[in-house]
């Protein structure tokens, strides 16, 4: 299951920086999060770590996008097998030498 931040969302600001993969992003008017990059913090965390910190409680499972446990943590390794690509690309070549 991935989850959602509603309309009682005060932009604290406090959820962003401690999601582990990145989900949660300033929409037009609130915080939201992609539930594609959700996990509630499975393969990072006990317990989704934007539910711990945010000051109104505004942040429940998304009913649109249940998913078990399992899915969790196969979206988890999708996710950082994609970090992983990524940073491999980003990490620059071995000068070759010449003749």
């Amino acid at each position: 299951m991935a989850l959602m931040i509603t309309d009682e969302c005060i932009n604290c600001d406090v959820c962003e920086p401690e999601c582990p993969n990145d989900a949660i992003y300033m929409g037009e008017e609130i915080y939201e999060i992609d539930p594609h990059k959700c996990t509630e913090c499975v393969g990072h965390f006990d317990e989704p770590q934007c539910v711990q910190v945010c000051p109104v409680a505004c942040i429940p499972v998304n009913p649109a996008h249940t998913e078990s446990r399992e899915t969790l943590w196969q979206k988890f390794e999708r996710l950082a097998a994609a970090k992983a690509a990524r940073a491999a690309g980003a990490t620059p070549a071995a000068p070759t030498s010449s003749s």
